[in-house]
């Protein structure tokens, strides 16, 4: 595999990057910003939740998010997808002709970590190999009010909770599993490749862990009613939207179809409506 191209960018850029510039900047813009989105080699499954979360239902206005035509007239640079090496360049071109100080934002699993591509000839994993990256938004794809919660953190209307980890002598092994929640470790194998999947690499142990957590606390893990109300309550109180998201996902495609496959027990889903409701 051949060598990396050294990132070249103008001493200037960097100068103009600073933290306090880009406090500054969002000082001035207040609500009223620019986003110019990159597609860095996606597969459009972000695409098309970005494009929902600008519709009327979603109303990103109320926050002030305009989508531009152009990098040269944009505050944010939203990108998605595992950075391909045919997209190594335009990159750098996109980010060296947004006006300093600016603030990136890598969507998705792939934009965060490479997600399952991170290890690909064919790419340079995720958009920080390259970029200086703000704010992460994981998901695969991400809901559209992740979306909107990703740039009102980027604009410091709300904290960032999620904090990036190197792990630089993880062996990539599965974690071990004391006892099956459910009698059977496929139910734990399922939740965590479906974990990794949506937050990638670096947090998907975390949601992993985290969702099994809310399992075990059950009343009784094996009756649905009893885990959905442990789900319900862990995605009210969740400090990090993101997390009460997946969650979610994480019951109704995994615990709920290994109960019903091995046990023959149906259990009723869980609306998406309650983060509206987390919000209240």
């Amino acid at each position: 595999m051949s060598k990396k191209p050294k990132v070249i960018l103008d001493k200037d850029i960097f100068d103009n990057n600073s933290l306090e510039d880009k406090l500054r900047l969002l000082k001035d813009i207040k609500r009223s910003f620019s986003v110019f989105r990159v597609d860095c080699g996606s597969c459009n499954g972000c695409e098309i939740e970005i494009f929902a979360a600008i519709t009327p239902m979603w109303d990103p206005e109320r926050f002030g998010f305009k989508l531009v035509a152009s990098p040269r007239h944009a505050d944010i640079l939203l990108c998605t997808g595992p950075l391909t090496r045919q997209m190594y360049y335009p990159l750098l071109r996109a980010y060296e002709a947004t006006p300093d100080p600016k603030v990136v934002i890598a969507v998705g699993a792939c934009g965060c970590t490479g997600g399952i591509f991170h290890d690909s000839y064919a790419v340079w994993s995720g958009i920080d190999s390259t970029l200086p990256v703000d704010v992460y938004i994981p998901g695969c794809p991400p809901h559209p009010a992740t979306i909107i919660h990703g740039l009102a953190v980027a604009l410091g209307i709300l904290d960032q909770k999620m904090k990036k980890v190197e792990y630089k002598d993880d062996e990539g092994e599965a974690p071990e599993v004391e006892k099956p929640i459910l009698g059977n470790l496929l139910f734990e194998r399922d939740v965590y490749f479906e974990s990794k999947r949506l937050m990638g690499y670096l947090y998907g142990k975390q949601l992993y862990k985290k969702f099994l957590d809310i399992i075990k606390n059950a009343k009784n893990p094996l009756i649905p009613e009893y885990t959905k109300k442990a789900v319900i309550k862990a995605v009210k109180e969740e400090i990090d939207f993101r997390f009460a998201e997946c969650y979610i996902i994480l019951y109704n495609e995994v615990y709920l179809r290994h109960l019903k496959d091995q046990l023959g027990i149906s259990g009723e889903k869980i609306c998406f409506d309650v983060l509206k409701e987390r919000d209240d």
